[in-house]
Parts: C-alpha cells; sequence; structure tokens
C-alpha cells in the first residue's frame, strides 16, 4: 500500500488502508462523528489515511461496530445452549438447517447466514451482538454526517462475516451500502475479446468488504478500512436489499 504520497495511485489501482485509533465504540456514540476524529481531523497529517478521507473514497465499517453504537448488544448466558437458541430463533424468520449447535437462518433482512448473525467475539463477556436493525440506513446515516458536516462525499459499506454455501472458509461481504453500488450489471458490455457478456453481474460491494477485511483482520481490534481508487462510475446510490439480496423467486435453491 502506498505510504507518505497522499494516496496517489497508478491507472486502475487501488489502496486498502486500515483506520486506526477509534477506541472503543459505545451506545448512543454518534459513529459518523466518531470516525470523522479519526479520519478527518484539522491536521489532515494526523488522519491514518494518507491526506485524509476525500471525495470518491469508500469507508468499510465492520457490523459489530456499528452494532454498538446502535445499543444492539444485549446480555446471554454463554454457558446456557437453549438461551442462545432462543435469541437465535428471535432474530431469524426461518430456520433453513441444524447440525448440533449450528443453525443456518434467514434473517429479517433476508441474509442466509449462520446463527441469524448473532455474535459472540470481540464483545464483553455475557453478551452477544446482533445484527443492526437496518443495515442500508446504518450506511446512510454515517455517509450523510461525513458529508453534512465535514464537507467529504464517500462511498459506505457496512460489511460482516459469512460462510458460503459449498466452499470452506468465511469472508467478509457487504450487509449495508450508501453511496457505492452494490451490484455492476456488465451484461450487454463486450469482454477482452469482444465476445458479448450475457449474465456477468459483479457484486461490487462483496469485493471491496474483503479486500477491506484484509487490512482489518479478525484479531486486530481494527473495525474499519477506506479503500482509494474505486471506479467513479461505482459511486451512486446503493442498497444491499434492493441490489444484492436475491428475491426468492430467482431463487433456485429455496
Amino acid at each position: 500500500m502506498p505510504s507518505g504520497d497522499g494516496g496517489a495511485l497508478g491507472p486502475g489501482g487501488l489502496a486498502v488502508y486500515p483506520v486506526t485509533g477509534l477506541g472503543e465504540v459505545r451506545p448512543d456514540d454518534d459513529l459518523g462523528a466518531v470516525l470523522a476524529a479519526v479520519l478527518v481531523p484539522v491536521d489532515r497529517s494526523e488522519s491514518p489515511v494518507p491526506g485524509g478521507l476525500a471525495d470518491g473514497d469508500v469507508l468499510v465499517v465492520t457490523q459489530k461496530v456499528v452494532s454498538k453504537a446502535e445499543g444492539r448488544i444485549v446480555d446471554i448466558d454463554v454457558d446456557d445452549p437453549e438461551a442462545k437458541r432462543a435469541l437465535i430463533e428471535s432474530e431469524s424468520v426461518r430456520i433453513v438447517r441444524r447440525r448440533g449447535d449450528l443453525l443456518i437462518t434467514e434473517t429479517r433482512h433476508g441474509f442466509i447466514c449462520a446463527n441469524a448473525g448473532v455474535d459472540l467475539s470481540n464483545v464483553e463477556a455475557g453478551t452477544a451482538a446482533l445484527l443492526p436493525v437496518d443495515p442500508d440506513r446504518s450506511a446512510r446515516r454515517i455517509r450523510e454526517v461525513l458529508e453534512h458536516r465535514y464537507g467529504v462525499t464517500v462511498g459506505v459499506i457496512i460489511s460482516d462475516t459469512f460462510g458460503r454455501a459449498w466452499r470452506n472458509g468465511v469472508t467478509d461481504v457487504a450487509i449495508g451500502l450508501a453511496g457505492v453500488a452494490g451490484v455492476v450489471d456488465l451484461r450487454g458490455t463486450a469482454d477482452a475479446t469482444g465476445r458479448i457478456l450475457e449474465a456477468t453481474e459483479v457484486c461490487i460491494a462483496d469485493e471491496l468488504a474483503g479486500a477491506a477485511e484484509l487490512v482489518m483482520g479478525k484479531d486486530r481490534g481494527i473495525p474499519a478500512a477506506v479503500v482509494r481508487g474505486v471506479d467513479e462510475r461505482w459511486l451512486r446510490l446503493g442498497s444491499v436489499a434492493a441490489e444484492i439480496i436475491r428475491p426468492p423467486g430467482e431463487d433456485l435453491f429455496r
């Protein structure tokens, strides 16, 4: 990643910067203002991003820190499997599969994920983090604070860690969006050989979330990252609910 160069990139290049120095986020914190204090300081040289947050950057924020700010942290007896199961079921609209203590569920948002996104990691003992009620709205709030109070127009992605059917391992995906495309439709355009693409739709938001996770990690306590160099054509009104969640009628596996 470039450093000390003001964030200059070559044509088509991307840079991903971890956002350090945020400290602990607590319920009712104005998360946009907390992020801005680090990313848009009076002295831009003190920002963890070269030159400070800039127009056209994409800010990726983990679900966990959003849930903390929005008070989506609940008490739970981690030694009581029935209490955990009841919490997961209360956050679900459908149980897709059960295997031992693991539940694959559909959430109210339409996400198919393990344990309805209920997470016991990186929170205080005896508590669990729940998904934000409306992650798209969470992203919009952060974006609006940065734009209206600090004069910086960026894309915002709320990310979370998901597994994938038929593939081992987990990766970060977008669960909320504002100011950046969810899916870029390449149908009708030509590939490198001139052949017209007929079915290619790229989930740009998930790819950006996965790239950001590489510098945040699961054990470093870094809850946000900035992606610089994103194609300006991708910077538009975005929504996970409207673009990425596949409607049931189009889902061949339900």
